[in-house]
């Protein structure tokens, strides 16, 4: 089986290696975002690209009739698939929201790819994960007159008395114009850092900064032309305001979800391609009622703590009465581990298809090495969870016994190389 595998890893190379020689269309005659004419070529029919980490994964796994599976999957002819969604792009290396990001979880066959959106001073859309990380995703705590319009400005570190540095910076405390001349980086800070520079470090070992030299920030209108030329669909999230609303007195909730989604009416998007996303069931409602063309896809993330009363049946079908057709918990919400230690779908998981609710997952490759558990994102089956290789089979149950549409993953490589692997089991 390992010569296999090492055989596949060769021939999978060399494809890779023909591919990126293979002659394409010019510079000149691929899209690129407006100020990006130095941007490589841009290619929605490019071959996929999976690199060594499925494979790497996979040998990783128990013994068993999966890993033999996924060991003798043929990976010459990979297609793009909707079950694979990059999840803020693929930051597991990348720097997240990124131009950079955006084209990596597209050249690893993502067919969905998710642009939180954010709003600024002057109320323009970006993707940000949340409205106040800047001083954790970009180099804005660096710039010293836009870290003067922080609202919490960098204030160092105190070693003496191990106080930690304080930095709070907002998409809505600068304008768009500031913002787009902000660098991205991985999401990190050095808590005890005493300058703007030492602040800005602090990357998980389990990531890299090898990719975060450049950051290309992105608005919401970009990330729906970007994501055009790369033959990519569309998952916006609404992000939760840590300002008053109305902010400013007079732009609400409202005007917020409804300008998100006048932004893919403007670029002609249809429909069909697009899954709004929001925590806040009310975002939901008013997409549903307000624009039901694109409410029939919109997605309700739920967080909350399980409850009977939350992952019950009754739950579920209020649900679904209001409108709500997709449901997109965290992944451990959705298993559980039966009396043998197997892990099998959770009540949650049975009642939400009972009552005909499609299921997305969220976040697979979020977590750093699964030795000891997998941490938050496995918690309801940490017990069974031992080693790397398990993400695959925690995949295979959402996606087999679950019945998930799709799967989140902060390296879109491994759901994409599954569900080409899989493709009888999945429902994309």
């Amino acid at each position: 089986m390992k010569l296999r595998m090492f055989l596949g890893l060769s021939l999978c190379t060399i494809a890779l290696s023909v591919a990126q020689a293979a002659p394409g269309k010019s510079h000149h005659e691929s899209w690129v975002p407006p100020g990006l004419d130095e941007w490589h070529q841009l290619d929605a029919k490019a071959p996929i690209q999976l690199g060594p980490r499925p494979f790497w994964l996979v040998e990783d796994m128990d013994e068993g009739p999966l890993k033999e599976r996924l060991q003798a999957c043929n990976t010459r002819h990979l297609k793009r698939t909707d079950f694979s969604i990059g999840h803020r792009g693929a930051p597991l290396q990348f720097p997240e929201h990124t131009l950079e990001s955006y084209v990596a979880a597209a050249r690893m066959g993502a067919g969905i790819v998710e642009c939180d959106v954010a709003f600024t001073k002057d109320r323009e859309l970006v993707c940000r994960h949340a409205q106040n990380d800047l001083h954790t995703t970009t180099n804005i705590v660096a710039v010293p007159e836009l870290n003067a319009k922080c609202t919490q400005p960098f204030v160092p570190a105190d070693p003496a008395s191990g106080t930690p540095a304080q930095a709070e910076c907002r998409t809505s405390d600068i304008t768009l114009a500031e913002f787009k001349s902000l660098k991205g980086k991985m999401d990190a800070f050095n808590p005890m850092a005493t300058t703007p520079e030492e602040y800005l470090k602090g990357t998980a070992d389990w990531r890299t900064d090898l990719y975060a030299s450049r950051g290309t920030l992105m608005t919401h209108k970009e990330s729906i032309e970007l994501f055009k030329a790369l033959g990519v669909k569309f998952t916006p999230e609404l992000k939760s305001p840590v300002v008053d609303m109305p902010f400013e007195g007079n732009y609400s909730q409202q005007d917020y979800a409804r300008q998100m989604i006048q932004d893919y009416i403007d670029a002609g998007v249809k429909p069909k391609d697009v899954w709004p996303q929001s925590f806040n069931l009310a975002d939901v409602l008013f997409w549903v009622n307000e624009t039901p063309r694109f409410g029939k896809q919109a997605v309700f993330l739920d967080q909350s703590a399980p409850t009977p009363e939350n992952t019950s049946l009754a739950y579920m079908e209020s649900l679904k009465a209001q409108g709500v057709n997709i449901l997109a918990p965290a992944l451990w919400k959705m298993l559980t581990l039966d009396s043998y230690g197997e892990i099998v779908p959770s009540e949650y998981a049975d009642n939400a298809r009972m009552a005909g609710l499609d299921l997305i997952a969220w976040t697979a490759e979020r977590s750093g090495p699964l030795s000891n558990g997998g941490g938050w994102y496995y918690q309801s089956i940490t017990d069974a969870i031992n080693n790397d290789g398990d993400m695959l089979t925690v995949i295979d149950v959402l996606a087999r016994e679950v019945g998930v549409i799709g799967i989140f993953s902060d390296w879109p490589a491994t759901t994409t190389f599954y569900a080409n692997c899989m493709a009888s089991t999945v429902k994309r």
